[in-house]
């Protein structure tokens, strides 16, 4: 049986970065108060940032408050599987050539709701790990 080690491998931060670009779906997870939330948003990965767009509501609010956060995609398939996490800075999208640069990325949505904001999350630290998964 292999061991540990050759079972779980540390990602680079641009292994971490190109294998985030692959995917759409992560869950953005704050902290209201005392208590984590998380919101799954589609995304995508532009110039080493992440972009998502948001209607109005709490999670634009609270990341106003507290624009630190934490952002999390994970992978699998049968025989290997990969974990994110992205901790960073979020900030909504005011400038005009900001928002027109944005609305040019491939950001769609799973659910047709009207999302006008757009927000960025620039990365302080990324960290990942692939797993090879034995079959018993």
């Amino acid at each position: 049986m292999p061991d540990r080690t050759t079972l779980v491998t540390a990602l680079t931060e641009q292994e971490a970065l190109d294998l985030l670009a692959t995917e759409r779906l992560g869950r953005l997870i704050l902290v209201t108060g005392d208590q984590p939330d998380v919101y799954p948003v589609n995304y995508v990965v532009h110039d080493g940032k992440l972009y998502f767009r948001s209607a109005e509501g709490d999670k634009l609010t609270e990341m106003k408050l507290k624009p630190m956060v934490t952002f999390q995609v994970d992978r699998a398939d049968a025989t290997s599987a990969w974990s994110i996490l992205v901790r960073g800075i979020a900030r909504t999208l005011v400038r005009f050539d900001e928002i027109n640069a944005a609305e040019e990325l491939d950001l769609r949505s799973w659910v047709p709701t009207e999302k006008y904001n757009f927000v960025e999350i620039r990365p302080t630290e990324t960290t990942g790990r692939r797993f090879l998964i034995e079959r018993g």
